[in-house]
């Protein structure tokens, strides 16, 4: 059965313009629209549908304080419609803390400066997230009889993993044996990375590089209100930078990041890189330079996302002895970037989104 969307935005126009996009694909079924807040919560109430694609500005409720009712009243996977401008981060990041998923680009052409390219992107982005939503749904709605009990068995799965049994890691073990941790992630991340680093002590022993695809006008946003919320310090990377312990640094949005050493001190390299990359930043292209910087000394961990950026780069990494941690498929928004992971074979150590920061707090304990 396709999946069931739910289109919210106070301009018809628009309402039209996504229907007829999401109607051309036939995974995807627009099973009703909503003009401001207060419509969309009602009409989630009775239509029941597996995802939600919701604009921020409407009058009589704003998207975020919807989000939130929604959520509370009954939970449905949200799809937020954004501005690329600063107010537009801002408001896109407290409807990600009230309960959406992800977000794209109102300007739809802001997606990819190919159209058909940001067609099949809107697309893919719209089903991905609600299939995760109705087969989530589904699990809720079995009986106890037939529920599956084992979290690590979702009902329904595009993927199998080829992966071997993965190891797990005692606590301490990874305190001198890594001297940097990277994490790379696209749809869900900035939950994932807030869910992740929230847990980590003010004095975690090794920097931290981040890779979240995003665009340039929303990673100043983003790294500031993970800043404010985690233990340790979060910013946006800066050329030239040196890396410190106990610090993060968010990739720009837009650009590409590399870690290189010189002298004993590595430093941040950030410019245009290569434009025929698809993803700027590129997971791919950091975590090449970090295997090359850190040969045998980093751990690089992959979250929720699509496609497959990160493979390539995990790969190198463990060719030269690093360490590669993935998301398991359960608590993914998308489960691409971490299937890549583990059907390549590459996971030292495959963990549900919760046990990731606890993982990494115990293990530089």
């Amino acid at each position: 059965m396709p999946v069931r969307v739910l289109i919210v935005d106070d301009s018809g126009f628009f309402r039209r313009r996504i229907k007829d996009i999401l109607d051309s694909d036939p995974r995807l079924d627009v099973i009703g629209e909503a003009k401001d807040g207060v419509e969309a919560i009602q009409r989630t109430l009775d239509l029941d549908p597996d995802i939600i694609t919701m604009d921020i500005e409407m009058p009589v409720m704003d998207g975020i304080t919807a989000v939130k009712e929604i959520m509370a009243k009954h939970p449905v996977p949200i799809l937020m419609f954004s501005s690329l401008t600063t107010e537009g981060a801002q408001a896109t990041l407290d409807a990600m803390q009230a309960g959406a998923l992800d977000f794209l680009p109102k300007r739809l052409e802001d997606i990819s400066g190919n159209r058909e390219e940001a067609l099949r992107q809107l697309r893919s982005k719209v089903f991905l997230i609600g299939a995760k939503g109705k087969s989530q749904k589904l699990h809720r709605n079995l009986k106890p009889s037939t529920a599956r009990s084992d979290k690590s068995q979702p009902v329904s799965s595009p993927h199998k993993s080829a992966a071997p049994p993965v190891a797990q890691v005692a606590t301490g073990q990874a305190r001198g044996q890594y001297d940097i941790v990277t994490i790379g992630t696209s749809t869900g991340g900035p939950v994932a990375l807030q869910e992740v680093l929230t847990k980590l002590p003010e004095n975690f022993p090794v920097p931290i590089i981040l890779i979240q695809h995003m665009p340039g006008s929303f990673t100043p946003a983003f790294a500031k209100r993970l800043d404010q919320l985690c233990k340790i310090h979060v910013k946006e990377g800066e050329n030239g930078e040196e890396l410190k312990p106990g610090w993060a640094y968010l990739a720009p949005g837009g650009k590409q990041m590399e870690v290189v050493v010189r002298k004993g001190k590595a430093n941040l390299e950030i410019g245009d890189g290569d434009q025929s990359l698809n993803y700027r930043p590129s997971v791919d292209l950091t975590f090449n330079s970090i295997a090359k910087s850190f040969p045998g000394r980093s751990l690089a961990v992959v979250l929720t996302g699509m496609g497959a950026d990160g493979r390539e780069g995990a790969r190198a990494m463990k060719s030269g002895g690093g360490t590669v941690w993935a998301q398991d498929e359960a608590t993914c928004v998308v489960y691409g970037m971490p299937a890549s992971i583990a059907e390549a074979g590459l996971a030292d150590k495959i963990l549900a989104l919760g046990d990731v920061g606890k993982s990494l707090a115990q293990g530089f304990s």
